[in-house]
């Protein structure tokens, strides 16, 4: 802490801000991160006497089972990553580098998907492919094409993101020097143009990748018992035959595979970024009838991809047994509307507010004060060393699934001193925790872009190093940690993967809940299922929209898109 502290500059923050900034947050990522994910690894390694015993991985490893398993989770992932970033190119030109009307409520629209809790996007898409869905006759219930697509659903707005904000940054002398030595535009868009959007390619494939590798509550709605992946299995294996062993050598087998998948997207990332030019004074150009395919390769995957499922979600939850009725919503009061949940669908949707609020209000809390430190201006090698190894303490959970992450909780935080099994505060913990890089990630960007002579301003008029912190970065990390909270918020809220290890039959989540009703057959449990979908997907929807007017209003600050960059 000492070598830390004396590493930053003159401006730097006092001593006691310092060790709170650092120490807090390390603590708080050691009892409820480092510690749950190497007790987790520790069991794939150690027998019960805690000596070196590597039998687990040659029992679990030699299962014809585990490889399917593993083969199902890379090959869907791989073909959700490519599907999702192919699709994506034609919408991030005319997104990005195009002006049209309604470009800001497409643009929306495809914002959405972001924060959509996976078991709404999950019920959405089985109410397609079901039996008595419009798409029945397809055959797609159950099937990895399915799931496929779901991802997709995702996952579409994420590479939009991703290409088109670096697509817009391109500086265009290279295409028109291109143009002006006679190539067309094909020619230029595939020999110039593609080779440098790469890194933004890389960086959009690593991360979807890693959501799809890791995605759970879409998979377990989707695939039901017929498709496994590796997340599904670690809770088969946890929840249904107590084999903790195996689940955490599946475990570390997905950390490696996550691990891999991220190295090598960010080495193509920085071996394409070294060599490009980015401007940010290029402005969007007014839409023109070469556009055309592209507006319609646009307008096809938002109307097809994202608006009909949700449009199908909401007619769905209208109906009950081939009637239009509002029953599924008056259910969702009534807590003796079936006997497969111990209290209503909205005492667990109060239940989730409470739980998103504390993690939300957790993760800005220590997001945010790693977020201040990581973006201060060390004078030594030491300094700057420091903050990277803090900075890359902060971003591990990033690569550690939710489902993971709850494992650990569940084998950890069950003992003295730290027992917390029947706590209420577990849950909010494990979400803060899935949380916590999202905030940093949004928050520090903005902080590092500071101009540092603002600073240097306030000390010559008097201000001490906690006053220029309030008074000169304090409006920017407002602003920014308001946007960091609405993600936050609505990341926790719809939540699934570490909750579904943790929550308690007589208090379970909205998700949770939505889960255990999608799962039985009767029309009651569907239509409720349904009804609470929507629920859910209009409270994350509105957390959205503030989100991105929020945006709009403050452009210095970058919201997903951040988070995204920073990977």
């Amino acid at each position: 802490m000492a070598d830390l502290r004396r590493a930053l500059p003159d401006r730097a923050l006092p001593l006691a801000l310092t060790v709170v900034a650092v120490g807090v947050p390390v603590i708080f990522l050691a009892i409820f991160f480092l510690a749950p994910t190497a007790n987790l690894v520790g069991r794939g390694f150690l027998d019960s006497a805690g000596s070196l015993d590597l039998s687990g991985f040659i029992q679990v490893l030699g299962r014809p089972r585990t490889w399917r398993v593993v083969w199902q989770t890379v090959w869907m992932a791989t073909a959700a990553t490519v599907l999702s970033v192919a699709i994506s190119l034609p919408s991030a030109w005319i997104l990005y580098r195009r002006v049209f009307p309604l470009r800001g409520a497409i643009r929306g629209i495809v914002a959405v998907p972001f924060v959509l809790p996976s078991v709404v996007v999950g019920v959405a898409f089985r109410s397609l492919f079901i039996e008595s869905g419009p798409l029945g006759s397809w055959g797609l219930d159950g099937t990895h094409t399915a799931i496929i697509i779901g991802m997709v659903f995702f996952n579409y707005s994420l590479a939009v993101r991703t290409i088109g904000n670096m697509w817009v940054r391109l500086d265009p002398k290279m295409e028109e020097a291109a143009a002006a030595l006679g190539a067309g535009p094909l020619r230029v868009f595939f020999t110039v143009t593609l080779p440098r959007l790469m890194p933004a390619f890389a960086s959009a494939a690593a991360v979807i990748f890693l959501f799809c590798a890791t995605s759970f509550g879409l998979v377990l709605i989707l695939g039901g018992t017929r498709t496994q992946t590796v997340e599904t299995e670690i809770y088969f294996l946890t929840s249904s035959l107590l084999d903790l062993r195996s689940a955490s050598v599946l475990s570390i087998v997905q950390l490696i595979v996550i691990a891999l998948a991220l190295w090598m997207g960010s080495l193509a990332r920085s071996a394409g970024a070294a060599t490009q030019k980015m401007r940010t004074d290029l402005a969007p150009q007014p839409l023109k009838r070469a556009d055309i395919p592209a507006l319609v390769a646009t307008l096809v995957p938002v109307l097809v991809l994202l608006v009909a499922p949700m449009g199908m979600l909401v007619w769905r939850s209208l109906h009950r047994s081939g009637q239009i009725t509002l029953a599924n919503y008056q259910d969702l009061f009534n807590a003796d509307a079936t006997k497969f949940l111990q209290t209503s669908v909205v005492s667990s949707t109060v239940r989730s507010v409470e739980i998103a609020l504390i993690a939300m209000v957790t993760a800005v809390v220590i997001g945010g004060l790693v977020a201040i430190v990581i973006t201060r201006r060390p004078r030594t090698r030491a300094g700057k060393a420091a903050l990277k190894v803090l900075d890359g303490l902060f971003m591990l959970p990033l690569g550690v699934s939710a489902v993971t992450v709850g494992f650990g909780f569940l084998i950890t935080l069950n003992r003295p001193p730290l027992d917390l099994r029947g706590s209420f505060w577990l849950i909010p913990m494990a979400q803060a925790m899935v949380a916590i890089p999202l905030v940093v990630r949004v928050v520090s960007p903005v902080l590092a872009s500071i101009d540092p002579r603002q600073k240097e301003v306030a000390g010559v008029l008097g201000a001490g190093p906690l006053r220029t912190l309030f008074a000169v970065e304090g409006p920017y990390a407002v602003r920014s940690l308001s946007i960091a909270a609405a993600f936050a918020f609505s990341m926790s809220l719809g939540e699934f993967g570490a909750t579904s290890f943790l929550a308690r039959p007589a208090n379970p989540t909205l998700p949770v809940a939505i889960y255990r009703l999608i799962s039985q057959p009767g029309a009651t449990e569907q239509g409720m299922a349904l009804a609470a979908s929507v629920l859910l997907a209009v409270l994350a929807g509105s957390v959205m929209a503030i989100v991105e007017a929020a945006a709009d209003r403050s452009s210095r600050i970058g919201t997903s898109v951040k988070l995204v960059e920073g990977m």
